[in-house]
């Protein structure tokens, strides 16, 4: 899959929307130079090739007991994708990253107790076929995050109907 091509007018846009997702259309046509049209219909064929989306992010104060955990996992080498695959469908898993490194998969999530972590990491992920070791660290102080880079919250609890 070849990498998608923006131009300038899109890098702006994003770079725009970015730094403020409730701007105005008017208001970026206006210091971008182009019709309140051209950018609403760049803004829709963004998000049509799912290159932008638009959402709010969380802190991680709104959840008080809740700590980024990292789960690293030594997988078989030709079964990386594969078991990166089943760990990314686990409800409680935030994100999955293959890597380099003496691990080749990292799995991040939020946590409430060392329980959750010792069940998702022992119970769930070492489980899986193709795992062979897994480490987990768990995040104390956050230095910096950078919100613009990735959005690491907790999956949404769908309510049942039946």
């Amino acid at each position: 899959m070849a990498a998608p091509q923006l131009d300038t007018l899109d890098a702006q846009l994003v770079d725009m929307l970015g730094r403020d997702a409730r701007v105005s259309n008017r208001r970026i046509a206006a210091e971008l130079g182009v019709t309140e049209g051209t950018v609403r219909g760049r803004i829709k064929r963004l998000q049509q090739d799912g290159l932008i989306a638009f959402t709010a992010i969380t802190g991680f104060q709104i959840e008080k007991q809740a700590r980024l955990a990292f789960i690293n996992v030594q997988a078989e080498v030709d079964r990386v994708r594969e078991v990166a695959q089943v760990i990314s469908d686990i409800p409680s898993v935030n994100a999955v990253l293959i890597t380099m490194g003496q691990f080749n998969i990292t799995a991040m999530c939020l946590i409430d107790d060392l329980d959750a972590l010792v069940e998702l990491a022992s119970d769930k992920i070492l489980a899986v076929n193709g795992v062979h070791h897994v480490e987990t660290s768990i995040a104390v102080k956050t230095v910096k995050y950078n919100a613009r880079m990735a959005k690491i919250t907790k999956p949404e609890v769908v309510a049942d109907d039946d």
